[in-house]
C-alpha cells in the first residue's frame, strides 16, 4: 500500500475553519495512531467508519471511447469533498467521532507514466487497462483490513472501476470476521449506467462483472438506468440472469410504474439475505459534472433519499460514491460537487446512528 497517503490531525485541521463558538467535524474525526501499523490502529480505533480518498479517473480512460471528451477529471471530487465534509457543524444531528479518516491513494505517477510513454491510442488504453488492475491490488488488501475490524468503509472516488476491488475486498473482510458463511457479498448501485459490461480488461464500466465473475458477488440490482445508455446484450444478460436486477429511470419517473421509494425498496428486499455494497454514480444524477453532465435524470434529493433508505433497512458493507468532478474539460465548473457528495455521506452517517 506505498500509494496510500495517511493523515494526520494537522492534515485535517489544515482543511479545517475553526471558529468561535462552532465545533466542526474535523475537529472530532479521528486518524490513524499508528501510520507504522494500519491494521492494528484500524482495529483498535473506537471509529464506526473509515473515510477513504481514491482520486483517479485512470478506469474512466481505460474505458474505450471514453478519454475524457469534455469530461472528468474525477481525480479532483474527493477534495472538494474534503474541504466541505470536514466542515460540517458538529451538533445533536451529527458528531465527528465515530468517523476515521485515514487519508487517499495516490495513483498520479500512474498516469503520468502512460501519457509520457504510450505511443498510440491502443497502447494507452492497454496501459490505462493494466493501470486498473494495480489499482485493484493496491485497493482490496485495505478494505479487507477494514471491513474484517468490523468498520464500514466510506470510500470516495475516482470512478466507478474501484467497485471490484471493494467488493473483493469487502466480501473476504467480512468473511474473515465471520460475519457472512462465503466470502460473497450482494450490491446495490444508483447509476444512469448499468457498469456491468463485459470482461474485455478492466476500466469503469465492467467493475460489477467482473467481481460476478469471480465469485465475489452474489446478487446486484442498478436503480435509475437510463434505457439510451443499456447496450443490448448487457440488458439480455441482465434478463437472464436471476441474480441481477434493474430497474430503468423510464419506468420509474416517465411511465410511473412504481415510486422512486418503491424501486430503493425493491432493491434492499432483493439483496437483504447478505450484506451489500451501496453504491451512487453521480452521473445518475441531472446537471451534476462527472464522465457525463445529463440533462435529465435524479436529483440530488433522490440521492440523499437513496442512501438514507438503504442504510436504515440493509446491513451496509462500504458505501462508494463515485464519478463526480468539479470542473470539465469544457470549461464548465460546479464547485458545489463536493458539497452535495458531503450531504450524502452525513446523510448516511446519520441514517446509521
Amino acid at each position: 500500500m506505498s500509494q496510500l497517503k495517511v493523515y494526520s490531525k494537522s492534515d485535517i485541521l489544515a482543511f479545517t475553519k475553526v471558529r468561535k463558538f462552532e465545533t466542526r467535524l474535523g475537529e472530532e474525526v479521528l486518524t490513524i495512531a499508528d501510520p507504522g501499523n494500519i491494521a492494528a490502529s484500524i482495529e483498535k480505533s473506537p471509529a464506526e467508519y473509515v473515510l477513504l480518498g481514491i482520486p483517479e479517473d485512470l478506469g474512466i480512460l481505460a474505458y474505450a471511447g471514453h478519454a475524457r471528451n469534455g469530461h472528468g477529471p474525477t481525480e479532483l471530487a474527493w477534495w472538494s469533498f474534503l474541504k466541505d465534509f470536514l466542515n460540517i457543524q458538529s451538533n445533536d444531528f451529527l458528531v465527528g467521532g465515530s468517523v476515521l479518516v485515514l487519508g487517499h491513494f495516490d495513483f498520479s505517477d500512474l498516469g503520468r507514466l502512460i501519457e509520457a510513454n504510450a505511443l498510440n491510442p491502443d497502447e494507452k488504453l492497454d496501459a490505462y487497462r493494466h493501470a486498473v488492475h494495480t489499482i485493484d491490488e493496491a485497493v482490496e488488501p485495505l478494505i479487507r483490513i477494514i471491513t474484517s475490524a468490523g468498520k464500514i468503509p466510506i470510500v470516495i472516488g475516482g470512478g466507478h472501476n474501484n467497485t471490484y476491488p471493494l467488493i473483493k475486498g469487502a466480501a473476504k473482510g467480512l468473511h474473515k470476521a465471520g460475519l457472512t458463511n462465503i466470502a460473497q457479498i450482494n450490491a446495490v448501485n444508483l447509476d444512469a449506467h448499468p457498469e456491468f459490461s463485459p470482461v474485455e480488461g478492466r476500466h469503469s464500466a465492467n467493475g460489477f462483472r467482473y467481481a460476478e465473475e469471480d465469485g465475489f458477488l452474489e446478487k446486484y440490482c442498478v436503480i435509475g438506468v437510463q434505457e439510451s445508455h443499456l447496450p443490448q446484450n448487457v440488458w439480455t444478460d441482465i434478463l437472464n440472469n436471476p441474480f441481477v436486477d434493474c430497474i430503468t429511470y423510464e419506468d420509474i419517473f416517465v411511465l410511473e410504474k412504481r415510486t422512486f421509494t418503491q424501486a430503493v425498496a425493491h432493491a434492499t428486499g432483493f439483496t437483504e439475505d447478505s450484506y451489500i455494497g451501496l453504491e451512487i454514480d453521480l452521473d445518475a444524477i441531472a446537471h451534476v459534472p462527472g464522465t457525463g453532465l445529463p440533462p435529465s435524470g435524479l436529483t440530488p434529493l433522490h440521492a440523499r433519499q437513496y442512501v438514507t433508505f438503504a442504510a436504515i433497512d440493509s446491513k451496509i458493507a462500504y458505501l462508494h460514491i463515485c464519478e463526480g468532478a468539479v470542473c470539465l474539460g469544457n470549461g464548465c465548473s460546479n464547485p458545489s460537487t463536493g458539497r452535495l457528495i458531503s450531504y450524502i455521506v452525513s446523510d448516511f452517517l446519520k441514517a446509521r446512528e
